[in-house]
């Protein structure tokens, strides 16, 4: 589906939640939304934590979770206060896109989508249509929002690698998760080592324990410091 063609109507901004574990990840997709506040107004950033006020889109970022997560995917689809749900994910595989359309889930959206596209994407979804980006080639070609490293020199992918290398998972585990092979696995593992400059597993682990790589603890980040009760959502324009 074209990405790129914005909906045009006389309506407000689409309300968005970010829904991710790292406060970092969910911050920055705040920042790459800002410059287009006339379309997506970002109401509330979510640490572990369910949507508090009504939203017309909740953009569930997979960083460190699973794509296909079933329990969260359905808690998100029966919440009265979200009206969309959206995968914001690496992963866009035919399993992925299959979960999707059976979880009643509107869109499932690539990382590498620029701000822009992200935005017209979720205009889309607002306006009823279903939003499915095409599979990745390079994943690593993400470079908008944050991530955890991003200021040590980890790509994305090398990123998620060691938070969930902190998180206790094998390598087998971490490509099950991730939906990639065990040969992608143990290649980002290792260019993540050389970028850090450990050698084995354990130091990997001492490296991201003490840059931030364990997830934050559960908090409701308002992105303008908005604490105020949040108004009605107007209802879908469809």
């Amino acid at each position: 589906m074209e990405l790129n063609k914005r909906v045009e109507r006389d309506t407000p901004p689409v309300r968005v939640a970010v829904l991710n574990d790292y406060e970092v990840v969910v911050r920055g997709i705040a920042v790459m939304l800002a410059p287009f506040a006339d379309r997506v107004e970002v109401v509330e950033l979510d640490s572990g934590l369910p949507v508090s006020q009504p939203v017309h889109v909740v953009l569930y970022d997979t960083y460190a979770a699973a794509a296909g997560d079933h329990r969260e995917i359905d808690r998100l689809a029966r919440d009265p206060m979200v009206q969309h749900t959206v995968l914001y994910t690496w992963a866009i595989t035919d399993k992925v896109i299959q979960i999707a359309a059976t979880r009643h889930v509107s869109g499932v959206l690539s990382k590498s989508l620029g701000g822009a596209e992200l935005v017209d994407a979720l205009e889309r979804i607002w306006a009823g249509q279903s939003v499915i980006s095409p599979p990745e080639v390079d994943d690593e070609d993400v470079r908008e929002g944050d991530w955890p490293g991003k200021e040590h020199g980890l790509t994305p992918r090398q990123s998620e690698m060691i938070v969930l290398i902190v998180a206790g998972l094998n390598n087998n585990e971490i490509a099950q998760r991730c939906y990639l092979s065990l040969n992608s696995v143990k290649s980002y593992i290792r260019a993540a080592y050389r970028t850090m400059g450990v050698d084995s597993r354990s130091q990997a682990i001492l490296w991201g324990v003490e840059h931030g790589f364990r997830a934050s603890p559960r908090a409701r980040l308002f992105p303008h410091g908005d604490d105020h009760e949040a108004p009605p959502v107007p209802p879908d324009p469809h």
